[in-house]
């Protein structure tokens, strides 16, 4: 995408499994003022998917070919294994590019506020790729919240749940602690950052991690229960082992209580092909959406419910229109933070105070008790 006033910020990719070719790749090529320059991968099979995708875009087999042409580019963002992320985005910062760094940032919320003060030292800006604070069901919980439609927030529950009784393997499934897998890592670092988010810091942390299937290694079945310092607890489930999956939401008030079911469905498009900005949508009612081209919109019958004394699943409580799911609103801020020093949409900082709740809660999964911060 070019600009009429002044040429694109040329971003160069580290990683294209998962997380580079799904999520970032076509978010930042759908984003104005930015330019998909290289993609770095080693892996045949990828190099032609990106290629076939991006038939502008230029490959590196590996990071040092990347960092030899440091001063052709503006931005560097690490969609590479979990392991590799400090290592990375301290070289970047060391080069002088400002950096994007998928979650979790580190293994330690130590590592990741040391790399938080060479970002500042250099003055560049590194940034945490936490997309799902820009889904749509959590969109429409925080204006809910801040509107006071719950009254008093008493009790949040979030459920991040799949079926996935057979274990696919790598990496993120790995029972080495260097690899850093592992589900409460993996999705526990999108529901503790809501939390925050939502509700404030945490006082107090407890957890149970367990590894249910055969032959995995790393932990798929994990709950935390946290204590905000504002009275809010948080119950937290992340698994892959959930036989029927409970609501995404139920979020209890003192005035009503909202509960909302189904994940947001910007994930399952992008898989799909479908790209921001094209008019290829993710609802049934693709490109009329209120989301840029009808994007991230949701289907009436997956709307959320706020009411009081009775299930929704029995008709309890009024539907609230869910809003559209804005994943481009991410790389659209880190746009704005670079071209016109507008605030950084995820810092180092709050990703560090996640993993502090993350770390207390794999000491209190390993020892049983909770963990006070």
């Amino acid at each position: 995408m070019t600009s009429t006033l002044r040429r694109d910020l040329r971003v160069g990719l580290i990683g294209y499994g998962l997380a580079g070719s799904v999520f970032h790749a076509p978010l930042i090529a759908a984003t104005e003022g930015l330019a998909l320059d290289t993609v770095v991968t080693s892996d045949e099979e990828r190099r032609a998917q990106a290629r076939a995708e991006f038939p502008d875009v230029r490959l590196a087999a590996g990071p040092d070919d990347l960092f030899a042409r440091a001063g052709e580019l503006d931005l560097i963002v690490v969609a590479s294994p979990n392991k590799t992320h400090v290592p990375l985005a301290t070289r970047a910062l060391e080069s002088g590019l400002p950096v994007v760094v998928d979650k979790p940032v580190a293994a330690t919320a130590a590592e990741a506020r040391a790399l938080a003060a060479l970002a500042e030292e250099r003055g560049l800006l590194l940034s945490v790729f936490q997309n799902r604070r820009w889904d749509n069901d959590f969109l429409t919980l925080r204006d809910l919240v801040e509107r006071g439609e719950l009254g008093d927030v008493w009790r949040f529950e979030s459920r991040f749940e799949r079926w996935r009784p057979q274990p696919k393997g790598g990496w993120r499934e790995s029972g080495d602690p260097a690899e850093i897998g592992g589900l409460l890592y993996d999705l526990g670092s999108h529901v503790v950052d809501q939390a925050l988010v939502l509700f404030g810091p945490v006082t107090q942390v407890y957890a149970e991690s367990v590894v249910r299937r055969a032959g995995a290694e790393a932990d798929d079945d994990t709950f935390l229960a946290l204590t905000h310092t504002g009275g809010v607890r948080s119950h937290l489930h992340v698994s892959s082992t959930a036989a029927q999956l409970g609501p995404r939401f139920r979020v209890l008030g003192s005035r009503a209580g909202y509960v909302k079911y189904g994940l947001d469905p910007q994930e399952a498009a992008l898989r799909a092909g479908a790209r921001p900005g094209t008019g290829t949508g993710t609802g049934p009612e693709q490109g009329s959406g209120s989301g840029p081209e009808g994007w991230g919109v949701e289907e009436e019958s997956l709307w959320g419910r706020l009411g009081a004394g009775e299930s929704p699943l029995t008709g309890g409580g009024s539907p609230v229109p869910t809003r559209p799911g804005d994943y481009p609103a991410y790389y659209a801020a880190v746009a704005a933070a670079l071209r016109e020093g507008a605030p950084n949409p995820v810092t180092a900082h709050e990703a560090a105070a996640a993993l502090d709740v993350l770390e207390a809660a794999r000491r209190s999964a390993r020892d049983g008790v909770a963990v006070r911060l």
